[in-house]
């Protein structure tokens, strides 16, 4: 199954586009298109991986786009919203959670 995430990281206006693509609905290939340096940098570290989708919830925080973004994104937000875009893409395309939006309203007051 192939996803697409956009997202929109907050107050920095950087936006990211994921694509995730796993024909056999376990075995993910990532493409991330962002204008962050930082995210840009990520994307590089996961592009040509296949990640095993069932593995990657198994493993959780140990997985292999969680240790490349604790590894890549020093100096980033750590409230940065794209990370958990990119495994949510991932989890959907295989096929371990639906693909659903996502949202996080904040609200002063």
């Amino acid at each position: 199954m192939k996803c697409t995430a956009h997202i929109q990281a907050g107050v920095c206006g950087f936006a990211t586009d994921v694509t995730a693509d796993a024909p056999d609905e376990q075995s993910v290939t990532l493409n991330i298109e962002t204008n962050c340096d930082k995210i840009a940098g990520l994307a590089e570290a996961l592009a040509g991986k296949e990640i095993d989708g069932y593995d990657e919830i198994a493993k959780g925080f140990d997985g292999v786009v969680m240790t490349a973004v604790r590894s890549g994104l020093s100096g980033c937000c750590a409230g940065c919203a794209v990370p958990v875009g990119i495994f949510k893409a991932l989890q959907a395309a295989a096929r371990v959670a639906l693909p659903k939006d996502v949202a996080i309203t904040i609200k002063e007051g």
